[in-house]
Protein backbone atom coordinates (compact mmCIF):
# COMPACT_ATOMS: atom_id res chain seq x y z
CA UNK A 1 0.00 0.00 0.00
CA UNK A 2 1.42 3.36 -1.23
CA UNK A 3 2.68 5.85 1.78
CA UNK A 4 0.47 9.31 1.33
CA UNK A 5 3.27 11.79 -0.24
CA UNK A 6 3.96 14.00 2.89
CA UNK A 7 3.91 17.99 2.50
CA UNK A 8 4.97 20.79 3.45
CA UNK A 9 1.93 23.09 5.58
CA UNK A 10 0.81 25.98 6.80
CA UNK A 11 -0.08 25.63 9.98
CA UNK A 12 -2.20 28.27 11.62
CA UNK A 13 -1.48 28.89 15.42
CA UNK A 14 -4.54 28.96 17.46
CA UNK A 15 -3.07 28.51 20.99
CA UNK A 16 -0.22 28.80 23.03
CA UNK A 17 -0.02 27.32 26.44
CA UNK A 18 3.08 27.56 28.84
CA UNK A 19 3.92 23.95 30.54
CA UNK A 20 6.66 24.57 32.64
CA UNK A 21 9.74 27.12 32.62
CA UNK A 22 11.10 25.78 29.45
CA UNK A 23 8.14 24.41 27.41
CA UNK A 24 5.03 25.56 26.14
CA UNK A 25 2.65 23.60 23.73
CA UNK A 26 1.42 25.28 20.51
CA UNK A 27 -1.94 24.26 18.88
CA UNK A 28 -2.16 24.27 15.42
CA UNK A 29 -4.99 24.31 12.47
CA UNK A 30 -3.72 22.21 9.49
CA UNK A 31 -5.43 23.31 5.98
CA UNK A 32 -4.73 19.56 5.46
CA UNK A 33 -5.20 17.61 8.46
CA UNK A 34 -4.25 13.92 8.63
CA UNK A 35 -4.87 11.32 11.16
CA UNK A 36 -1.83 10.38 13.03
CA UNK A 37 -0.92 7.20 15.71
CA UNK A 38 0.26 8.05 19.18
CA UNK A 39 3.76 8.97 19.21
CA UNK A 40 4.49 10.22 16.02
CA UNK A 41 6.04 13.58 15.12
CA UNK A 42 5.71 16.63 13.03
CA UNK A 43 9.05 18.19 11.15
CA UNK A 44 8.51 22.06 11.64
CA UNK A 45 10.63 24.59 9.19
CA UNK A 46 11.94 28.35 9.21
CA UNK A 47 12.71 30.11 6.62
CA UNK A 48 14.87 33.21 7.34
CA UNK A 49 14.12 36.66 5.01
CA UNK A 50 17.60 35.65 3.22
CA UNK A 51 16.34 32.19 2.48
CA UNK A 52 17.89 30.10 5.37
CA UNK A 53 16.19 26.94 6.60
CA UNK A 54 16.52 24.95 9.14
CA UNK A 55 14.28 22.35 10.41
CA UNK A 56 13.55 20.42 13.67
CA UNK A 57 10.73 17.42 14.74
CA UNK A 58 8.71 17.14 17.26
CA UNK A 59 6.52 14.85 18.96
CA UNK A 60 2.43 15.16 18.69
CA UNK A 61 1.40 15.73 22.06
CA UNK A 62 -2.57 15.49 21.21
CA UNK A 63 -4.67 12.35 21.01
CA UNK A 64 -5.42 10.82 17.48
CA UNK A 65 -8.96 11.76 17.78
CA UNK A 66 -8.64 15.46 18.05
CA UNK A 67 -9.39 16.02 14.26
CA UNK A 68 -8.30 18.76 12.23
CA UNK A 69 -5.58 20.38 14.86
CA UNK A 70 -2.32 19.31 16.12
CA UNK A 71 -0.74 20.02 19.54
CA UNK A 72 3.31 20.31 19.52
CA UNK A 73 4.92 20.44 22.93
CA UNK A 74 8.61 22.15 22.81
CA UNK A 75 11.23 22.60 25.25
CA UNK A 76 13.21 25.42 24.61
CA UNK A 77 16.68 24.72 24.12
CA UNK A 78 18.91 27.85 24.51
CA UNK A 79 21.11 27.30 21.52
CA UNK A 80 18.68 25.80 19.38
CA UNK A 81 17.43 27.55 15.69
CA UNK A 82 13.89 26.63 15.95
CA UNK A 83 12.72 25.97 19.83
CA UNK A 84 13.85 30.10 20.97
CA UNK A 85 12.20 31.41 17.82
CA UNK A 86 8.85 29.60 18.63
CA UNK A 87 9.31 30.75 22.35
CA UNK A 88 9.88 33.98 22.23
CA UNK A 89 8.65 34.90 18.87
CA UNK A 90 5.68 32.95 17.45
CA UNK A 91 1.58 34.26 18.86
CA UNK A 92 -1.34 33.25 18.07
CA UNK A 93 -2.25 34.04 14.44
CA UNK A 94 0.99 33.38 13.28
CA UNK A 95 1.70 30.23 10.75
CA UNK A 96 4.18 27.63 11.12
CA UNK A 97 6.06 25.44 8.21
CA UNK A 98 4.91 21.66 8.79
CA UNK A 99 5.48 18.27 7.59
CA UNK A 100 3.71 15.26 8.96
CA UNK A 101 2.83 12.82 10.17
CA UNK A 102 6.00 10.67 10.36
CA UNK A 103 7.20 7.46 11.78
CA UNK A 104 5.64 4.21 12.38
CA UNK A 105 8.13 2.39 14.61
CA UNK A 106 7.43 4.13 18.19
CA UNK A 107 3.31 4.24 17.97
CA UNK A 108 0.81 2.53 20.15
CA UNK A 109 -2.70 2.11 19.75
CA UNK A 110 -5.22 0.85 21.71
CA UNK A 111 -5.95 -2.21 19.54
CA UNK A 112 -2.48 -3.64 20.12
CA UNK A 113 -3.24 -3.85 24.24
CA UNK A 114 -1.41 -3.44 27.27
CA UNK A 115 -0.42 -3.83 29.82
CA UNK A 116 1.25 -0.47 28.64
CA UNK A 117 4.37 1.17 30.56
CA UNK A 118 5.68 4.23 29.66
CA UNK A 119 9.25 5.85 30.81
CA UNK A 120 10.08 8.77 30.23
CA UNK A 121 12.53 11.94 31.08
CA UNK A 122 12.09 15.38 30.15
CA UNK A 123 10.40 16.47 26.96
CA UNK A 124 10.80 13.05 26.20
CA UNK A 125 7.06 12.20 27.39
CA UNK A 126 5.77 14.22 25.11
CA UNK A 127 5.08 11.06 22.70
CA UNK A 128 4.32 9.16 25.68
CA UNK A 129 1.35 11.60 26.75
CA UNK A 130 -0.20 11.71 23.17
CA UNK A 131 -0.35 7.90 23.70
CA UNK A 132 -2.32 8.74 27.27
CA UNK A 133 -4.84 10.80 25.85
CA UNK A 134 -5.84 8.79 23.30
CA UNK A 135 -6.02 5.80 25.58
CA UNK A 136 -8.43 8.06 27.39
CA UNK A 137 -10.64 8.97 24.70
CA UNK A 138 -11.05 5.35 23.39
CA UNK A 139 -12.14 4.53 27.14
CA UNK A 140 -9.57 1.66 26.99
CA UNK A 141 -9.25 -0.71 30.30
CA UNK A 142 -5.86 -2.38 29.71
CA UNK A 143 -3.34 -1.16 32.59
CA UNK A 144 -0.89 1.34 31.89
CA UNK A 145 1.52 3.10 34.30
CA UNK A 146 4.08 6.12 33.62
CA UNK A 147 7.50 6.81 34.90
CA UNK A 148 8.86 10.06 34.90
CA UNK A 149 11.80 11.55 35.37
CA UNK A 150 12.73 15.23 35.92
CA UNK A 151 15.21 17.30 37.31
CA UNK A 152 12.58 19.22 39.35
CA UNK A 153 9.14 19.43 40.40
CA UNK A 154 8.65 22.98 38.05
CA UNK A 155 9.95 20.70 35.11
CA UNK A 156 7.48 18.11 35.11
CA UNK A 157 5.47 18.23 31.86
CA UNK A 158 1.48 17.73 32.16
CA UNK A 159 1.41 16.98 35.50
CA UNK A 160 -1.67 18.47 36.52
CA UNK A 161 -3.11 15.80 33.84
CA UNK A 162 -1.37 13.33 34.81
CA UNK A 163 -2.02 14.22 38.12
CA UNK A 164 -6.04 14.15 37.18
CA UNK A 165 -5.94 10.53 34.87
CA UNK A 166 -4.32 8.76 37.90
CA UNK A 167 -7.39 9.93 40.43
CA UNK A 168 -9.98 9.49 37.38
CA UNK A 169 -8.55 6.07 36.29
CA UNK A 170 -8.01 2.96 38.52
CA UNK A 171 -6.57 1.04 35.55
CA UNK A 172 -3.39 3.93 35.39
CA UNK A 173 -0.69 4.66 37.96
CA UNK A 174 2.14 7.70 37.37
CA UNK A 175 5.27 7.79 38.76
CA UNK A 176 8.04 10.30 39.54
CA UNK A 177 11.52 10.85 40.13
CA UNK A 178 13.14 13.52 40.82
CA UNK A 179 17.52 13.80 39.91
CA UNK A 180 18.21 17.34 41.28
CA UNK A 181 15.18 18.64 43.90
CA UNK A 182 12.16 17.04 45.13
CA UNK A 183 8.82 18.60 46.61
CA UNK A 184 8.90 19.54 50.06
CA UNK A 185 8.31 16.06 52.15
CA UNK A 186 8.46 13.99 49.25
CA UNK A 187 8.31 10.25 49.76
CA UNK A 188 8.68 8.74 45.84
CA UNK A 189 12.07 8.18 43.59
CA UNK A 190 14.42 10.98 43.93
CA UNK A 191 17.26 9.58 41.19
CA UNK A 192 18.06 8.74 37.90
CA UNK A 193 15.91 5.59 36.70
CA UNK A 194 17.52 2.38 37.51
CA UNK A 195 17.44 -1.37 37.52
CA UNK A 196 15.82 -1.37 40.84
CA UNK A 197 13.28 1.44 40.04
CA UNK A 198 12.01 -0.26 36.83
CA UNK A 199 11.67 -3.85 38.84
CA UNK A 200 9.24 -2.13 41.43
CA UNK A 201 7.76 0.04 38.54
CA UNK A 202 7.17 -3.01 35.97
CA UNK A 203 6.17 -5.55 38.86
CA UNK A 204 2.38 -5.52 38.36
CA UNK A 205 3.29 -6.38 34.67
CA UNK A 206 5.74 -8.85 34.98
CA UNK A 207 7.54 -9.27 31.73
CA UNK A 208 4.03 -8.95 29.75
CA UNK A 209 3.74 -5.46 29.09
CA UNK A 210 4.04 -2.88 25.73
CA UNK A 211 7.38 -0.87 27.00
CA UNK A 212 7.38 2.55 25.01
CA UNK A 213 10.89 4.60 26.16
CA UNK A 214 11.60 7.92 25.20
CA UNK A 215 14.43 10.66 26.56
CA UNK A 216 18.25 11.56 25.75
CA UNK A 217 19.91 9.03 24.65
CA UNK A 218 21.64 8.33 28.24
CA UNK A 219 18.45 7.34 29.83
CA UNK A 220 17.02 5.35 27.13
CA UNK A 221 20.12 3.25 26.85
CA UNK A 222 20.35 2.45 30.57
CA UNK A 223 16.68 1.93 30.44
CA UNK A 224 16.44 -0.72 27.81
CA UNK A 225 19.18 -2.45 28.67
CA UNK A 226 18.14 -2.80 32.54
CA UNK A 227 15.02 -4.01 31.05
CA UNK A 228 16.64 -6.80 28.45
CA UNK A 229 18.43 -8.09 31.49
CA UNK A 230 15.48 -8.52 33.59
CA UNK A 231 14.33 -10.44 30.25
CA UNK A 232 11.27 -8.40 29.05
CA UNK A 233 11.67 -9.69 25.06
CA UNK A 234 13.30 -7.17 23.10
CA UNK A 235 10.76 -6.67 20.49
CA UNK A 236 8.09 -5.50 23.45
CA UNK A 237 10.59 -2.53 23.54
CA UNK A 238 10.17 0.84 21.46
CA UNK A 239 12.60 3.48 22.63
CA UNK A 240 13.17 6.96 21.22
CA UNK A 241 15.74 8.95 22.03
CA UNK A 242 17.08 12.86 21.87
CA UNK A 243 20.20 14.35 22.49
CA UNK A 244 21.41 15.25 25.68
CA UNK A 245 19.36 17.35 28.64
CA UNK A 246 20.72 16.30 31.74
CA UNK A 247 17.48 14.46 33.39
Amino acid sequence: MAQPVLEWQAGTVTAIRPETRQTKSFTLVLPKWMAHRAGMHYDVRLTAPDGYQTERSYSIASAPERVGTIELTVERIADGEVSPYLHDVVVTGDQIEVRGPIGGYFVWEAAMGGPLLLIGGGSGVVPLMAMLRHRAAQHATMPARILYSSRTPEDVIYRQELDALAVGDRGFEAFFTFTRQAPPGWTGYRRRIDAAMLGEVIKPFGTHARIYVCGPTLLVEAVATALVQMSVPIEQIRTERFGPTGV
